[in-house]
């Protein structure tokens, strides 16, 4: 019965440690995503020759920008 206990007691403490680890490598990702690769990708549609789509995915990511720093 206290091995069941057990058992049943690191599920939920390990579980709740996944969960926070999802949580905590989701934010990072959205970090890497956004300082590294976005302007990665706009800098190589600019190069090869892609301007009237970056630019305007360039507008867009801005006023969202600036939308999230006014609310926040």
């Amino acid at each position: 019965m206290l091995a069941f206990i057990f058992s049943i007691m690191m599920l939920v403490v390990f579980g709740k440690m996944l969960g926070l680890a999802i949580r905590a490598s989701w934010t990072i990702f959205k970090v890497v995503m956004t300082l590294v690769f976005l302007p990665v990708i706009l800098i190589g549609m600019c190069i090869a020759g892609l301007f009237y789509i970056a630019i305007p995915i360039l507008i867009v990511i801005g006023i969202i920008s600036l939308i999230a720093s006014a609310t926040a």
